[in-house]
């Protein structure tokens, strides 16, 4: 019986001191917390995609006002014929483009790709400024 009573109260004291502890780390990693802003998910596939996503994330870095947006680059195969690269924004296919299976300038796509995403984040700051509570206007 005593035995069993000083393994309770080992492990009783065990828990307690490391909820201490728990609690202790918490307040210590709140207090240096990284504020990160938008994010790029690249869930490319070819080379082509994966430079077209890294293009397009060095743009989105210097875009001002995007913390808390995040993009996703999704590639999809298209038999016999390449690839297909989109743009997604707010679960919203903003920008849609189709790559060969040979290596083509990306610059003025990612250009295009970039105005349309400067287009979405503005629009989507509109909305979350002046919400229309009716969407058919009724």
């Amino acid at each position: 019986m005593f035995r069993l009573l000083s393994y309770f109260l080992v492990t009783m004291t065990m828990f307690f001191a490391a909820n201490v502890i728990a609690q202790t780390k918490t307040v210590e990693t709140k207090s240096t917390e990284i504020e990160i802003s938008g994010l790029i998910l690249d869930n490319t596939i070819s080379r082509q995609g994966h430079d077209f996503a890294r293009q397009l994330s060095r743009f989105w870095q210097e875009i001002p006002n995007t913390f808390g947006k995040n993009v996703v680059v999704k590639e999809i195969i298209v038999p016999q014929a390449g690839t297909q690269v989109d743009v997604i924004f707010d679960n919203k296919i903003v920008f849609r483009t189709y790559f060969g299976r040979r290596l083509t300038p990306l610059e003025e796509r990612v250009g295009q790709a970039v105005t349309v995403l400067l287009d979405a984040v503005a629009q989507q700051d509109i909305e979350s400024n002046n919400p229309d509570l009716a969407d058919d206007e009724w």
